[in-house]
């Protein structure tokens, strides 16, 4: 039996890993498995994932709580990009010995989030998927939606953060009107930005198009809920490109079959979207699959340090380590 390390490279959804690195340092010492199927169920990757010594991980993509990690006997290390994933409990891997490598900056494209938004905002506020699927089916105008213009239309930002404030920016430049919400934010703050602060109910209300860029946490659960949905004008444009579970789905989906709303999504409540999932069947949608970051910049930076996390441990002397403390056990 080979004591040859296994790595599993997890969550290459877009077959894309294999020609953003040079792998060849860690396959001449290493036996690594790219893994572009996301897994069935916690059973199936507990399965599959047994035998491996180091997992990395596309950050939420595939869940890696507790309940998973302590059925990987194998695992010794750990890999996941960006700097934080809410869905990894690394408190279990920190009571397993089991150090965390991140990675960090490196290329990574910090607005090419906010850059899917804006298009999918204007997709959606000009029917592009639907002409896009005529023209294609041998018609021309007829049976695509009549648009609508964004100048001087209001877009409403939950969340002005570093994505959120790019997104103010464009919509600026786009002659639109800009109001936002979050917990925390200051009229100072969203002045700075090239926006008004104002009350929750009021920007639910108002606002032509709706645009998230908030993290997903207990706060922001299901933040936009069904009476959030329900004060949107008719025709408003509800644009996600945070995370699914923020938006009551439920709520969404009866918006949406009742043509209150446009929702143009590139998160889901589960991904990859389940084949039989209504919203792939949903009318006065423009559907993306989870694009956000996916953009060959992002991928130069992530890999090739994914690479040096897995070396660097390979050889003793962990790096990019977000629980240090298993250093010292």
């Amino acid at each position: 039996m080979s004591n040859l390390t296994r790595v599993a490279v997890l969550d290459d959804w877009q077959g894309v890993a294999r020609g953003a690195a040079d792998w060849m340092p860690l396959t001449a010492r290493a036996a690594v498995v790219f893994f572009s199927e996301a897994f069935a169920d916690q059973d199936d990757a507990a399965a599959k994932l047994a035998d491996f010594d180091i997992v990395l991980s596309m950050r939420e993509r595939t869940p890696l709580p507790a309940a998973l990690i302590n059925r990987l006997p194998k695992l010794r290390m750990l890999g996941m990009t960006g700097a934080r994933n809410l869905s990894l409990d690394t408190a279990a891997c920190t009571a397993r010995g089991i150090p965390v490598c991140c990675t960090q900056g490196g290329g990574y494209n910090d607005s090419a989030t906010a850059e899917l938004a804006l298009g999918l905002l204007i997709a959606a506020a000009r029917g592009l998927a639907v002409g896009d699927a005529v023209i294609r089916t041998g018609g021309f105008q007829m049976g695509v939606p009549v648009g609508i213009g964004l100048a001087g239309k209001t877009l409403g930002v939950l969340g002005l953060g570093r994505l959120g404030g790019y997104m103010t920016a464009y919509a600026k430049a786009l002659r639109m009107n800009v109001i936002a919400w979050s917990q925390n934010l200051t009229a100072e703050k969203a002045a700075a930005a090239g926006a008004v602060l104002v009350p929750k109910d009021e920007l639910m209300a108002t606002a032509d198009a709706i645009s998230i860029h908030m993290v997903l946490s207990e706060r922001s659960r299901g933040l936009v809920g069904r009476d959030d949905i329900a004060r949107m004008k008719p025709g408003a444009i509800l644009v996600n490109t945070s995370r699914g579970p923020i938006i009551d789905e439920a709520a969404m989906l009866e918006a949406l079959q009742a043509g209150r709303i446009v929702a143009a999504l590139d998160v889901y409540d589960r991904e990859p979207l389940p084949v039989d999932h209504p919203l792939r069947s949903a009318p006065n949608t423009v559907l993306s699959p989870h694009l956000g970051y996916c953009v060959k910049e992002t991928w130069d930076g992530f890999y090739p340090q994914m690479i040096e996390n897995a070396l660097a441990f390979m050889d003793g002397k962990p790096v990019r380590v977000t629980n240090p403390e298993v250093l010292t056990k």
